[in-house]
């Protein structure tokens, strides 16, 4: 038998470094490597690895669909450029998404304050000591979890009208307490890239939910989960809809680049949709009884996932 050498394949470029000498094409302009190495994401050579390109660009990426979204929160009704507006990073993490908001819109707008909720004290202990080093002083953090930031239990920010909230890979029902969050201020912007989304994939999978006409549809474990997923941004859209936002479902990048890769990007328009209510309510009596924590805490089903008595009704 022929032995026949196989030519090895080149690894994807989404997984390739970057050498120092190329990094600059992977940044936005006025976006510095003094900031990048602060977030560890350079290389001590100068380099980006894959995991840090493929970081860097999900982030730049959103960055841009942002822009045109936030921009217009420094400019205050009369026209005149005073507004000071407060923006929430719900989930913060490493506050990757924050510090490249702060570096490259608050900070040249030199007005605004950006928060970032996270619950790991390690992450939050980061967040503060680099964005003391690098100056970001209108850039905070604070030890909590999104759900008591929408229930004014975060001293800091307890009283204050919040602006814009943004959501980067919250994971399974984090981010619906953005949504909460920002629905319940109604923020002007709101933005989600969904992470996990696990919630409504339990509730799928009970006998009940499985007799149904539609029950084929998350029958398999496998089906249920990716049903499950595409459900719950469906809901979330449509709910957001409901609450007046005009809303816009995109991709974060290229599928190489994540798999949990939808973005929900809201702003506000009107201050309810009654046929987005109408909507929500007519996909909700096709299904099981769903209480997703979501459509719960806006009243949208009871706690048990049924229709409110005595009707529901259209704002």
């Amino acid at each position: 038998m022929t032995n026949i050498k196989q030519t090895p394949k080149s690894e994807p470029k989404a997984r390739q470094a970057l050498p120092a000498s190329q990094v600059q094409s992977a940044l936005l302009p006025e976006q510095s490597p003094k900031l990048l190495q602060a977030l560890h994401l350079l290389t001590r050579g100068g380099d980006l690895n894959a995991d840090a390109l493929r970081k860097l660009k999900q982030i730049n990426h959103l960055y841009g669909l942002l822009r045109p979204l936030l921009e217009p929160l420094w400019i205050s009704a009369d026209g005149e450029p005073d507004a000071a507006p407060l923006l929430v990073d719900a989930g913060a993490g490493n506050g990757y998404l924050g510090f490249v908001l702060y570096e490259l819109l608050l900070g040249p707008l030199g007005r605004g304050e950006l928060w970032g909720v996270e619950t790991r004290s390690d992450l939050v202990a980061r967040v503060r000591q680099r964005a003391n080093e690098l100056g970001f002083s209108r850039m905070h953090i604070a030890e909590a979890s999104v759900a008591a930031l929408q229930q004014g239990q975060v001293p800091e920010l307890a009283g204050r009208k919040v602006e814009a909230v943004v959501a980067l890979h919250a994971c399974d029902t984090a981010t619906d307490d953005a949504l909460l969050l920002g629905i319940s201020q109604q923020a002007p912007v709101i933005a989600v890239v969904p992470c996990c989304q696990a919630e409504l994939a339990r509730l799928l999978g009970g006998g009940s939910a499985v007799r149904t006409p539609l029950g084929p549809l998350w029958r398999h474990p496998m089906h249920r989960r990716e049903f499950g997923a595409h459900l719950t941004n469906v809901l979330r859209g449509l709910v957001l809809e409901a609450h007046g936002y005009q809303v816009t479902v995109t991709e974060l990048t290229g599928w190489e680049h994540s798999l949990k890769n939808e973005v929900l990007l809201a702003r506000k328009v009107q201050n309810r949709n009654p046929l987005a209510l109408r909507q929500l309510n007519d996909l909700l009596d096709q299904l099981p009884p769903l209480p997703m924590r979501l459509l719960t805490e806006l009243g949208l089903v009871t706690a048990d996932g049924r229709a409110p008595e005595p009707t529901r009704t259209e704002e």
